[in-house]
């Protein structure tokens, strides 16, 4: 994981505010800053977590094409 603010880095943080998340995550593909993703994060234990959640998405999208 990068350090430092991205592209959709306001995007990320308008989404965890607005849901009051710990954690949170923006993908965005072919957007008008170009692809690219965020990720918010408070403490490594949710970072941990996170990858299990994404290893899953991953597994579940393989599935589905």
């Amino acid at each position: 994981m990068t350090t430092g603010p991205g592209k959709y880095d306001d995007i990320t943080t308008h989404v965890r505010r607005v849901t009051k998340a710990n954690v949170a995550m923006v993908i965005i593909l072919e957007g008008n800053r170009g692809s690219g993703f965020s990720v918010q994060s408070y403490g490594e234990t949710n970072v941990r977590a996170l990858v299990n959640i994404l290893r899953s998405c991953a597994d579940q999208i393989e599935e589905d094409i």
